[in-house]
C-alpha cells in the first residue's frame, strides 16, 4: 500500500515547484486592469494566492497567462459566472466573510459584501439560469445550520431570502437544472475550520427548489464520515460528488460518486491504495465525452475514470492539484505551482507553465 502525501508534503513539493517560476508580484494586485503580456481572449477565473501571502482572483487565457487581477480582502475559493451576464462572483474560503461581484469583461468591481455578524460564508454559489440572483452557501456561526442565501443582482446584491432547514455544513452549490438547486451538505458542525461532531456528521446530497427553498429530495451517505463537499453537473446530467473522508488516516474510503434524481448514490470505483494517493480529499470535478475528471490538492494528483463502467483509467501527480473545467470538449486543470494542463479525454496531455498559484477551483467562461 501506498503512504499517503500529507499537507507538510504538499506545502514541500508546491515550495520546490514555485522555486522553479516566476510569480505574478503582489504589487501587481492592487490594479484591477493589471494587464499581462497575453493577446489572447479571457478563458478562465480563478482565485490565486502568492507566497507573500496576499490573494486576489485572475482572469486568465487559455493557457493561464493573466489578463487582469485584483485583490481579495482574504482567501479566496469557488467563483460562480452569471449565465447571459458577464458578471461573476468570488466566494472567501470557509469559513467566510466575504464574497465579490464583478464584471469580468471590464473589472469593474462592485462593493464588497460583508458576512453578516451571526453568519459565515461558506465558500461557493450559483447564479439563478436567469442570472437575476446568487445564491450562497453560508452557516449560522454557532450550529454550523445551512443556510442558502438569495441575493438580488438587480437590486443591487440586496438578500431577499434565506432557505433553511436542509442540514449542516453545506459546502458547493450547483443547479441541477435551472428550478433545482444540489447542495452538497457536509455534516460537520465547525468552529473556525475545526469539526466539532465527526461522531454525528450527517452528510447527504440535496436538492432544492429554486423558488420556495424547499427540499426535493434527501440522498444520505452509508459512511457518516464521507462529507460531501463539492459538485458538478457531468455532461450526461447527473451530479458528481466529490468527498472528503474524515475518518481513521490509514482507512480508504471512495471519494467521488454519480448521482441522477430518484436512484441510489453510486460510488467510482478504485482500490484502497488508488483512493489514499487522493489523501482524503477531492477539490474539483469535470466531465467530458463520458469521462470524469476529479482532482485532490491535497494528495498532489488528479484521477480519470469510465462514468458508464465507474472504472478507473488512470491517475497522474500534479502539485497542488487545484481547478478543472471544460473547453471544446478537453479539460482544462491547473494547480498551486502554475502548471496548466490540456487533457484530450481519456488521457492525452499538453503542458503549459502560468505565473499564477491558482487555488482550488476555477471556471471556464462562456465563448
Amino acid at each position: 500500500m501506498q503512504p499517503m502525501v500529507t499537507d507538510f508534503t504538499r506545502r514541500k513539493l508546491l515550495r520546490t515547484a514555485l522555486g522553479a517560476m516566476t510569480v505574478v508580484p503582489a504589487a501587481g494586485l492592487l490594479s484591477a486592469c493589471s494587464m499581462g503580456k497575453t493577446t489572447q481572449p479571457p478563458k478562465l477565473i480563478g482565485c490565486s494566492r502568492t507566497p507573500a501571502g496576499a490573494y486576489s482572483v485572475v482572469v486568465a487565457s487559455q493557457d493561464g497567462q493573466p489578463i487582469y487581477q485584483f485583490a481579495l480582502p482574504g482567501r479566496g475559493h469557488g467563483i460562480a459566472i452569471q449565465p447571459n451576464g458577464t458578471l461573476a462572483a468570488a466566494f472567501s474560503r470557509r469559513p467566510g466573510q466575504y464574497l465579490q461581484v464583478f464584471d469580468y469583461q471590464s473589472g469593474q468591481e462592485w462593493p464588497i459584501r460583508a458576512a453578516a455578524p451571526e453568519r459565515h460564508y461558506y465558500g461557493h454559489g450559483v447564479f439563478s439560469a436567469d442570472g437575476n440572483y446568487l445564491y450562497a452557501t453560508e452557516g449560522v456561526k454557532t450550529s454550523s445550520e445551512g443556510v442558502i442565501g438569495v441575493y438580488d443582482i438587480k437590486a443591487g446584491m440586496a438578500k431577499v431570502a434565506e432557505f433553511t432547514g436542509f442540514g449542516i455544513g453545506p459546502h458547493e452549490v450547483v443547479l441541477a437544472d435551472e428550478h433545482t438547486l444540489a447542495i452538497g451538505v457536509g455534516g460537520v458542525h465547525t468552529q473556525g475550520r475545526k469539526p466539532l461532531n465527526l461522531d454525528s456528521m450527517q452528510p447527504a446530497l440535496v436538492y432544492l427548489d429554486v423558488q420556495t427553498g424547499g427540499v426535493l429530495e434527501r440522498v444520505e451517505l452509508e459512511d457518516k464520515r464521507l462529507s460531501i463537499r463539492h459538485l458538478s453537473v457531468t455532461d450526461t446530467g447527473e451530479i458528481a460528488c466529490g468527498q472528503q473522508y474524515r475518518g481513521e488516516p490509514e482507512q480508504a474510503a471512495p471519494l467521488v460518486a454519480l448521482h441522477r434524481r430518484g436512484q441510489p448514490l453510486r460510488h467510482l470505483q478504485a482500490d484502497d491504495e488508488q483512493w489514499l494517493r487522493f489523501n482524503h480529499y477531492v477539490a474539483s470535478i469535470a466531465s467530458v465525452d463520458g469521462y470524469l475528471l476529479a482532482t485532490s490538492p491535497r494528495g498532489n494528483c488528479y484521477g480519470i475514470w469510465h462514468e458508464a463502467s465507474m472504472e478507473l483509467v488512470e491517475i497522474r501527480p500534479l502539485v497542488d492539484a487545484s481547478g478543472v473545467g471544460v473547453i471544446d470538449g478537453e479539460w482544462l486543470v491547473g494547480s498551486g505551482s502554475g502548471k496548466v494542463l490540456t487533457i484530450t479525454p481519456p488521457k492525452q496531455v499538453r503542458a503549459y507553465q502560468s505565473p499564477v498559484m491558482w487555488d482550488n477551483h476555477w471556471n471556464v467562461l462562456p465563448s
